[in-house]
This record gives C-alpha cells, sequence and structure tokens, in this order.
C-alpha cells in the first residue's frame, strides 16, 4: 500500500497518515500550510510548484532503478535522492541507501549501491513471487492486496490472458485496476507468509525513511 492510492481513490491513508489528490496549486499551498493531511499532485508543473512552495527540502524517493536521474541540487537547499544513480554533491547532496546491503546508510560523497538486480527471498521465495506482464494492455482486477491467494488462482487479466499466482500467500502488490501495462511490466508481487498486512509502515520503507529524518534534522541543527 502507498499513497498513490489517492491518485485513483482521490484520498487514502497509511500508518494513520492521510494523504489527498489535489489538482490545483491553492489546494497544495492550503495543505502544506495546515498540514492536515499530504497533497499527491499528478497533473501540475514541478518546476512551477517548487517556485509557489520554495521548499527548504526536496526528496527524490521515485526509486526509477536503471533511469539516470536529472540534476536536483539546487531545487531546494537540501536535496536528498533515495537508492541508485543517484551521487551526493553531484546530482543531489545526500544519497540515501536503499539496497538491503547497508539499508539506510547515508551517503554524503558518492553513489548508491548499483542495482543488484535480484529481490530479497521472503519464506525462501525470490524472483519467483512476481508476476511480469505476459501481454501489453490493460489490467483488470477486483483482487485488493492483503487478499489471500491460492497457487495459480487468476488474480486479474490483461485482455483476454490471465494474470496467475505463481505460489500461494497474499497479495502484497498489485497494478491497478484499469491500468495500461506493456509487456514485461511487473505487475503482482506475492507475499509467500501470508501476513497481508495492509495500512502499516513496512520495514525496509520504515528504515529508509528513519534515515531521512535523520538527514533533515541534522542538517536544521547546524
Amino acid at each position: 500500500m502507498a499513497f498513490t492510492d489517492a491518485i485513483f481513490d482521490g484520498h487514502c491513508e497509511l500508518a494513520g497518515v492521510v494523504a489527498v489528490r489535489v489538482d490545483a496549486v491553492d489546494e497544495v499551498v492550503a495543505a502544506v500550510t495546515n498540514r492536515a493531511w499530504i497533497p499527491v499532485v499528478v497533473s501540475l508543473d514541478l518546476v512551477g510548484l517548487l517556485a509557489v512552495l520554495a521548499p527548504e527540502v526536496m526528496i527524490d524517493a521515485r526509486m526509477r532503478k536503471r533511469e539516470r536521474p536529472e540534476r536536483q541540487r539546487g531545487l531546494a537547499p537540501l536535496t536528498i535522492g533515495l537508492g541508485p544513480n543517484f551521487i551526493a554533491r553531484d546530482t543531489v547532496d545526500v544519497v540515501i541507501e536503499t539496497a538491503w546491503d547497508d539499508l539506510g546508510r547515508i551517503i554524503d560523497t558518492g553513489a548508491a549501491r548499483p542495482l543488484a538486480g535480484e529481490p530479497r527471498p521472503i519464506a525462501g521465495h525470490g524472483r519467483d513471487r512476481f508476476v511480469y506482464a505476459p501481454v501489453p494492455g490493460v489490467l483488470r482486477s477486483g483482487a485488493r492486496i492483503g487478499q489471500p491467494v491460492a497457487a495459480g488462482e487468476v488474480v486479474a487479466v490483461i485482455g483476454s490472458t490471465p494474470v496467475v499466482a505463481p505460489i500461494p500467500g497474499s497479495i502484497r502488490a498489485l497494478t491497478r485496476d484499469g491500468v495500461p501495462v506493456a509487456a514485461g511490466t511487473k505487475v503482482l508481487e506475492i507475499d509467500p507468509g501470508g501476513r497481508g498486512a495492509v495500512g502499516a509502515i513496512g520495514e525496509r520503507p520504515g528504515r529508509i525513511a528513519d534515515s531521512v529524518l535523520e538527514v533533515v534534522e541534522r542538517w536544521t541543527a547546524r
């Protein structure tokens, strides 16, 4: 579960924090001012929005894996990049390691580890818990995050092609209903432990967030 659910549903809640989709600059300004909820913005120009908000800290948490990030240093007094391809004191001011090895390490000079390519096993299952779109098209599914599934159960369809659970467990990640996908796109992940936790922050993002907070607190205390 992530705050991106607000893009589709208008709002969502994660670990007690509410996020709301907004499509106007004045709504963003109001949200930042009252701090009652987090604004999720997809339809406004980033450069223009930065000019209006003038944030002290900007964090690129998109974790785009193989893509080379544009230079962001200077767009805010403190810029932080999460994961591969960011370079501290070059593309951003500070980098946070997102790989399980050295997870959360604060990098003041240099880059994070390159993308390793293999996921960390859960209950003995690695890449076999993922499903990639076999064909391009619009994904359709009525399943939800946290829902238990059996191996071979149809979780979604792309056109007339079924997307089935490769192992038993619970749905850990699933592309939203109605989203167009390209062939080879990751569309489903199964949690073999069957925990199905919804609405909580996982260990990995939690540790990354702790490091981000440490960087910000260190910077503000200067």
